[in-house]
C-alpha cells in the first residue's frame, strides 16, 4: 500500500477516556499536524480515508414498560454479530438500557458482554492489520465504539495500548517501505533496515517487518548483479558484503554470490566470443586485442577464456577466409555449382527446452550449454530436386524409396500419409511429379549423407549433414524463446506452418493449427519462398522437417557440449529437427526433436548441409 498514513488514532482515542459515552472528543491538533475536524483521522495517498474517532451511540427510546422487549432485541443482535451499526445494533441497545435499568442485572451482564464482542472484533482486526489498512481501520472504529461503551475498562485500555502498538508498526513499515522505493538502504546506518528492525524489535517475527528485510536484502543482491552487469565486480562485492549483515542465517547471499560469479564467468565467455568474431572481420586484429584487455581486467587468475582469445589472437594474422553471414557457393568438378551456402557465426546457446516451458517432454532436456569455437557453412535452404537431380544424373544412384518401389505420401482423399507406389526423390509431397525447385522428400538419412559425400569429392571441401546442435543453433539465431519467432503465431511470411487458415485443394484444413495464421501453401513451398532469420537461414523452422546426423537419444545427459554429433556405432534411429508444413504448433517449437528409422522417407522430411570452414 502506498502512500504516508498519519494517524493520530491512538492519541485522541485515550485522551478523554474518562468522559461519559456520549461525549465528543475536543482534542486540538498539533502545530505541525494537518488541519482535522472533530474527532477525523486523515490518511493521504492509496490509504486515503476519513473515520471518525468518536462514537455515538444511536438514540434508543425504551417505553417504561418495554424493557423486557428492547433487552430480548439486544440479545439477538449481540448473537447475529450486529454490534455497533444502527439503533438495533446490542451495543447501542444495551447502553440506552443501562441508563432505563441501570439497576436490572440482565442488562449488565448484557453490555458486558457486547464489549467483550467489540474488542473481539477488534483483536481479529488487528490480526489482519500488519499490511492491510481496512483491518487497521475496523480496529479503530472497535476502539471508538469500546471507548464510547467504557473508556476507563482495564480491557478496553489494554485494546487501546494494542491499537498503538499496531499504529506504531505501520508506520514504522511504511516509512521503512518509502526508504526502500527511494532507495535509502541502511547499509551504512539508518534507512529502510533501521526501520524495519525498529519494527521486530517491538513485534518479533512480524511478517510485514520480516518481509521488509527480506526486500532490502533482495535490493541489495539486485544492485549487486546490476554492477556486475556492467562488470562492475568489486562494487558487487561491496552490495553482497553489505547485504550479507541482514540475514546471515540465510543462504540467499551466497546463492547470489555465486550468480555474479556466474555472471562473471558469462561475461569473460562473451567478451572472448566477441575478440573471436572481431578475427574475422577485416582489420579486426585490434578491437580483439581491445577485447582481450577487457577480459584481463574482470577475469580472475588463470581464466582459460583469457588464454584462448590471446592464443587466437596470435594465430588471426594466418588463419581465416570467412566472416560471418557471407554467402557463397562452391564450384564442382563437373562445371555446375553446389547449394548456396551462409557461413553462421561461432558462439554459444542453451539448447533443449526450458523448465518452465510446459509443452515440452524429456525428450528435449536437459538444457545444457553448447559452444561452437568455429563457425560454420549451412545451406541456406533445403537441398532442392534440381540440387538432388544433378547428384543422381552423376551417381546414378538408387535412393532408398527407388529400390523399395514405394514411399509415404499425402493422401487427399482421406487427410492421411498412406504407401504410394512409385514415390520417389521425384515426386512432391503427394506423389505427383515435383518441380526442381522444391525440397527434396522421399529420400533417407543414408540418401542424404550419400548426396554430402558426393558435394565433398566434387567441391573439395567437407559438407555433411548438420549435427542436431548446429540445427538449433541455426533455428534460433540467437534467440532462446520457445518458438524461433517468440511467442505465439508467427509473424507473416516467416514460414510455411500449419495455419488456420490453410486450405488443401479440396478444402481441408487443420484441426490444430496457429491460429489466425496463413501461408498460402498445403504442402511444401519452393525452396527459400520465406523469410530468412536473423542469420539468412530459411525454412528451419517450417516447410520440411530435415534430416540431422545425429543418432537418437532419449534426451541430452551426456550429449556433447562441442555441437559435435552424438553418434554410435551402425545405429538405425536417426533424429529429425524442424517443423514442417504439416507439423503441429508443438512441432514447431525450436527445441522440438523425434526419432525416425535411418531408411524411412515421407513427403514430410528433406534435409540441407553443412560446410567445415
Amino acid at each position: 500500500m502506498r502512500g504516508v498514513f498519519r494517524i493520530i488514532v491512538v492519541a485522541l482515542l485515550l485522551a478523554g477516556c474518562s468522559r461519559s459515552p456520549g461525549e465528543a472528543a475536543r482534542d486540538e491538533p498539533a502545530d505541525d499536524a494537518p488541519a482535522l475536524r472533530e474527532g477525523i483521522v486523515t490518511v493521504s495517498g492509496d490509504d486515503a480515508v476519513s473515520e471518525t474517532l468518536t462514537w455515538r451511540a444511536p438514540a434508543v427510546e425504551i417505553p417504561a414498560d418495554g424493557v423486557d422487549d428492547v433487552l430480548e432485541r439486544a440479545g439477538e443482535a449481540l448473537q447475529a454479530g450486529n454490534l455497533a451499526i444502527d439503533a438495533g445494533s446490542a451495543v447501542p441497545l444495551y447502553m440506552a438500557l443501562s441508563k432505563a435499568a441501570p439497576d436490572d442485572a440482565r442488562v449488565r451482564d448484557g453490555l458486558r458482554r457486547a464489549l467483550a464482542a467489540v474488542i473481539a472484533r477488534g483483536d481479529a482486526a488487528l490480526a489482519q492489520a500488519g499490511d492491510d489498512i481496512s483491518a487497521l481501520r475496523e480496529a479503530h472504529q472497535m476502539a471508538a465504539v469500546a471507548r464510547a461503551v467504557d473508556g476507563d475498562d482495564k480491557a478496553v485500555l489494554g485494546y487501546l495500548e494494542r491499537i498503538d502498538q499496531a499504529d506504531t508498526l505501520w508506520d514504522l513499515n511504511r516509512e521503512g517501505e518509502l526508504a526502500l522505493a527511494d532507495g535509502d538502504y541502511g547499509e551504512d546506518g539508518g534507512g529502510a533496515l533501521a526501520k524495519f528492525r525498529e519494527a521486530l524489535k517491538l513485534a518479533p517475527g512480524q511478517p510485514r517487518a520480516m518481509q521488509g528485510l527480506a526486500a532490502t536484502e533482495s535490493a541489495m543482491i539486485r544492485n549487486a548483479e546490476i554492477a556486475a552487469d556492467k562488470a562492475d565486480f568489486e562494487g558487487a562485492k561491496r552490495w553482497l558484503v553489505a547485504a550479507a549483515k541482514i540475514r546471515p542465517e540465510m543462504s540467499t547471499v551466497p546463492d547470489a554470490a555465486a550468480r555474479v560469479e556466474r555472471q562473471r564467468s558469462a561475461r569473460v565467455a562473451r567478451l572472448r566470443d566477441l575478440g573471436v568474431a572481431a578475427l574475422a572481420q577485416p582489420d579486426g586484429l585490434e578491437q580483439a586485442r581491445r577485447r582481450l584487455a577487457e577480459v584481463l581486467l574482470i577475469a580472475l587468475p588463470g581464466d582459460p577464456a583469457a588464454a584462448d582469445l590471446r592464443e587466437r589472437i596470435d594465430l588471426a594474422e594466418h588463419y581465416g577466409q570467412f566472416r560471418p553471414g557471407q554467402q557463397f557457393t562452391d564450384g564442382l568438378k563437373n562445371g555446375a555449382r553446389g547449394p548456396q551456402m551462409v557461413v553462421v557465426p561461432h558462439g554459444a546457446f542453451y539448447m533443449g527446452a526450458t523448465k518452465d516451458d510446459d509443452q515440452a517432454t524429456d525428450l528435449e532436456r536437459p538444457r545444457h550449454p553448447i559452444r561452437f569455437a568455429r563457425g560454420l557453412a549451412m545451406s541456406i535452404t533445403e537441398v532442392t530436386v534440381g540440387d538432388f537431380r544433378r547428384f543422381i544424373n552423376a551417381t546414378g544412384r538408387q535412393t532408398r524409396a527407388e529400390r523399395r518401389g514405394y514411399s509415404m505420401a499425402y493422401d487427399e482423399r482421406s487427410g492421411n500419409f498412406v504407401r504410394m507406389s512409385g514415390v520417389d526423390w521425384r515426386s512432391d509431397y503427394a506423389g505427383n511429379p515435383a518441380t526442381d525447385d522444391l525440397p527434396v522428400l522421399h529420400v533417407s538419412a543414408r540418401d542424404a549423407e550419400a548426396y554430402a559425400e558426393w558435394l565433398s569429392e566434387q567441391s573439395g571441401h567437407a559438407y555433411r549433414l548438420p549435427s542436431e546442435a548446429e540445427f538449433e543453433y541455426a533455428l534460433r539465431a540467437g534467440g532462446a524463446t520457445p518458438y524461433p519467432w517468440g511467442t505465439g503465431a508467427p509473424p507473416k511470411g516467416s514460414g510455411n506452418y500449419t495455419g488456420a487458415k490453410d486450405r488443401s485443394p479440396t478444402g481441408r484444413h487443420w484441426n490444430n493449427a496457429f491460429d489466425g495464421y496463413g501461408d498460402g501453401f498445403w504442402g511444401p513451398a519452393p525452396a527459400g519462398r520465406f523469410d530468412a532469420n536473423a542469420w539468412q537461414v530459411r525454412d528451419l523452422a517450417g516447410n520440411v522437417s530435415e534430416w540431422v546426423a545425429d543418432c537418437w537419444h532419449d534426451g541430452y545427459r551426456r550429449a556433447p557440449s562441442d555441437g559435435t554429433a552424438w553418434l554410435n556405432p551402425g545405429c538405425r534411429t536417426r533424429v529429425v529437427r524442424g517443423g514442417s508444413w504439416a507439423s503441429a504448433p508443438v512441432q514447431t517449437r525450436s527445441s522440438w526433436r523425434a526419432p525416425a528409422g535411418v531408411d524411412s522417407t515421407n513427403g514430410r522430411i528433406g534435409f540441407r548441409v553443412v560446410r567445415e570452414i
